[in-house]
């Protein structure tokens, strides 16, 4: 690896009017080198990226390419230079094939039409792909690919040309635990033939294991820049949300503390050793006359007060419809369930009667009412509640104070009760959904993908108020797409999710790489 660097930020600041998002920033990525960047949300890890591959221009310092200035009026010029993107969200088009999605890329980055000689392109794509080991269906609909052959489709249309730096932003995100080295192998032998790899990732482990630098923004400012061989998760996260934050204290706390079942809840759910049943599926099943397949197929779990039930796979795979089951939102095709004795209505108001809360999985789309304040948010989840309404009239008074004792209790960084929630950060947004949902002393918890896209402290806020909810008798059902947090927050059994039915309900002990099986599809015991 050579020394200089390929890529360089020196003293870079970017401001947006008088809000400064990056502030006097150094950063770069030599030739073969793995470097992670981390950060909370909003400490500018995204402004340095958009800066880096010429979506924004410097308020003041300097991007270099080999220690010469390098200046892109846009994404193209940064391409052109070498510099590539593999996105979080695939930006591939579903309705087209391989070979047309790596087409269209290439015409981008020629800065012409679509005459681009389609052979050429194909070509250049297979010699790629067979020097990194891949098979790729070239001819298939993208939208038809597994998850991690659509990454792989990414990466090739980051690599076309003379692509130096890539950039890899959240890449983990939406791969099952058997694809992630494959990923990392991958990069591995990117970097070995000289490219050099920006990693960013919230997953602290994967940093250690992949990265060999580690640089650290805070408030945008760099905080930390060291080899990876010296560092720790304690070390990074602590960088990441400051020594003295609230956030620190949470993470040194979910390090020490252990959150006990209450008794007479231990064994597999709804089997010996069960004195009562929060919440029951039997044989639940949805079908839709659009759908070629039963959306959800013969589910079955039960979960007792004090417990948490987790249900992993990969995101598509059935976990909007359970969840929407579950709060009430839809009618199962078949099957039954019960909270505790009752059978409620598939109705969302009979399902909150009947002591369910949820916690929904996109905060804005589903959760929040963006342009409304934070006591009008907190409102919604007590309109039905005797002690803040008199006959069809709510009591603003009351539910002003209500959303006061919230904001303190559950740490909501706000001005005030008045505050739009669309004023708020994302953790603080979801602080806002959490209250609302565990203020009413629920028996059951829905709780789905309750930390996407947050940062390192806020994940931490969240597992305690939901330890803390289960350690106080609720019974709390987790779905999310990150096996970490299942694996960490599940207390007996974890449901692994397939095309709409239960590959298989485990341990939380059970290996990584045989999750990541089920998680495929394979039900191999």
């Amino acid at each position: 690896m050579s020394d200089a660097p390929v890529l360089e930020a020196r003293n870079i600041t970017r401001r947006f009017g008088t809000f400064t998002a990056l502030d006097q920033v150094n950063f770069a990525v030599g030739e073969g080198e793995i470097v992670a960047l981390l950060g909370e949300n909003g400490a500018g890890k995204s402004t340095l990226m958009n800066l880096l591959s010429g979506l924004l221009a410097p308020t003041d310092g300097t991007i270099l390419m080999d220690g010469r200035v390098a200046r892109f009026a846009s994404p193209t010029d940064a391409t052109a230079r070498g510099i590539g993107m593999v996105h979080q969200h695939f930006l591939l088009v579903p309705t087209i094939s391989v070979a047309e999605n790596l087409l269209l890329s290439a015409s981008r980055r020629a800065g012409g039409s679509l005459s681009y000689p389609l052979k050429l392109v194909l070509k250049e794509a297979q010699i790629l792909a067979g020097r990194l080991g891949w098979t790729i269906p070239w001819d298939k609909m993208a939208g038809d690919l597994p998850v991690g052959t659509q990454q792989r489709v990414e990466i090739l249309k980051a690599l076309r040309g003379q692509t130096r730096i890539l950039i890899f932003d959240e890449p983990t995100a939406v791969l099952t635990p058997t694809e992630t080295p494959e990923l990392f192998a991958t990069i591995r032998r990117l970097a070995a033939e000289g490219r050099g790899i920006v990693f960013i990732s919230h997953k602290l482990d994967e940093v250690l294991s992949l990265s060999e630098r580690v640089t650290v923004l805070r408030r945008g400012k760099v905080v930390f820049n060291r080899e990876t061989v010296e560092v720790n998760e304690a070390m990074l996260a602590e960088a990441m949300v400051g020594k003295d934050s609230e956030a620190a204290g949470l993470l040194r706390e979910a390090a020490s503390v252990e959150y006990p079942s209450p008794p007479g809840t231990q064994g597999v759910p709804g089997g010996e050793g069960y004195t009562e049943i929060a919440l029951q599926l039997t044989n639940v099943s949805l079908r839709r006359a659009d759908s070629p397949r039963p959306l959800l197929d013969g589910i079955s779990f039960a979960v007792a007060p004090g417990e948490i039930f987790g249900i992993a796979g990969v995101d598509g795979n059935g976990q909007e419809e359970l969840a929407g089951i579950l709060s009430g939102l839809l009618r199962p095709s078949g099957g039954t369930v019960r909270v505790g004795k009752v059978e409620p209505a598939p109705d969302a108001g009979a399902f909150r009667r009947a002591g369910v809360a949820v916690i929904p999985a996109d905060r804005q789309a589903r959760g929040l009412a963006m342009p409304l304040t934070i006591t009008e948010n907190i409102a919604l989840g007590a309109y039905d509640d005797a002690r803040y309404r008199r006959g069809p009239v709510l009591l603003w008074g009351k539910l002003r104070e209500r959303a006061d004792t919230l904001i303190r209790g559950f740490d909501i960084r706000a001005t005030g009760a008045s505050s739009p929630v669309r004023d708020l950060s994302g953790g603080n947004q979801q602080k806002v959904v959490i209250a609302r949902a565990l203020s009413t002393t629920p028996k059951v918890i829905i709780a789905v993908n309750p930390t996407r896209g947050l940062d390192v402290g806020a994940i931490a806020y969240v597992h305690n108020a939901l330890r803390q909810a289960q350690s106080a008798g609720a019974a709390v059902v987790l779905i999310s797409t990150e096996l970490s947090e299942v694996l960490t927050l599940t207390t007996h059994s974890v449901g692994v999710l397939y095309e709409g039915r239960f590959t298989g309900v485990v341990a939380p002990t059970t290996p990584r790489d045989r999750i990541g099986l089920l998680m495929g599809g394979s039900s191999r015991e």
